[in-house]
């Protein structure tokens, strides 16, 4: 199993008291798998993919990648694993100002110690980003810095993909057409996936689907 999330808690201290977001969550995601996370805004599905990429400290409970338990991990060993075994996809898409598509795109790839050439001219092509390479990111449109983003996560062949509404800043045909793309290539590099999504249209288009209601899984 790639992630494997057990009774996991997750609490924020405000000036109103403490609220709870998370309350025993029980969630696997195995390798080359794809899941849907839905449920309204404000159940905690955010504040879950943090506790999976190493973002966050759970309070409660078990985040085990791979065989390790994240709840072991010093601070470098959390940015060492954001590196390498993690590709994180949010609607900020945090790509570097002074670095071209083609630099950003392979830069967690470096860093992780896996680029590959071949595999990074063939995710350009196929997300439609080859006659932008030597453009940099305030030169892009949205919709084509959400593919740059896309790609540079994709590039590094993490373990594991979590993503925020990947096409979110996409038209609906469009978006349609990077999920799918997304979809191939997570499966090709091996990759499990965690997508949140508020659409239950593109959650039926991964493998599974899972609601989260009241800081609990429910389906």
């Amino acid at each position: 199993m790639t992630l494997s999330m057990t009774a996991v808690r997750k609490s924020y201290t405000t000036a109103e008291g403490v609220i709870e977001i998370l309350n025993g969550i029980d969630l696997d995601v195995g390798a080359s798998e794809s899941v849907a996370l839905t449920g309204e805004s404000g159940s905690g599905k955010s504040t879950l993919l943090h506790l999976a990429g190493g973002l966050d400290h759970a309070d409660g409970g078990s985040v085990i990648m791979q065989g390790q338990d994240l709840a072991k991990f010093g601070e470098r060993e959390r940015a060492d694993y954001r590196r390498t075994q993690v590709g994180l996809v949010f609607q900020q898409f945090n790509l570097i100002p002074s670095l071209n598509v083609a630099a950003n795109i392979s830069f967690h790839a470096k860093l992780a110690g896996r680029y590959d050439a071949a595999w990074e001219l063939d995710l350009t092509e196929r997300l439609g980003l080859a006659p932008y390479l030597s453009r940099f990111p305030e030169q892009l449109s949205g919709g084509q810095q959400q593919r740059v983003a896309i790609a540079r996560t994709l590039a590094a062949r993490p373990p594991l993909i979590l993503a925020d509404e990947p096409t979110g800043n996409l038209d609906e045909a469009t978006g349609d057409a990077v999920l799918e793309l997304m979809l191939s290539l997570a499966k090709n590099a091996g990759s499990a996936l965690l997508l949140v999504t508020h659409s239950m249209r593109l959650a039926h288009r991964l493998d599974r689907k899972v609601i989260l209601r009241g800081g609990r899984i429910v389906e």
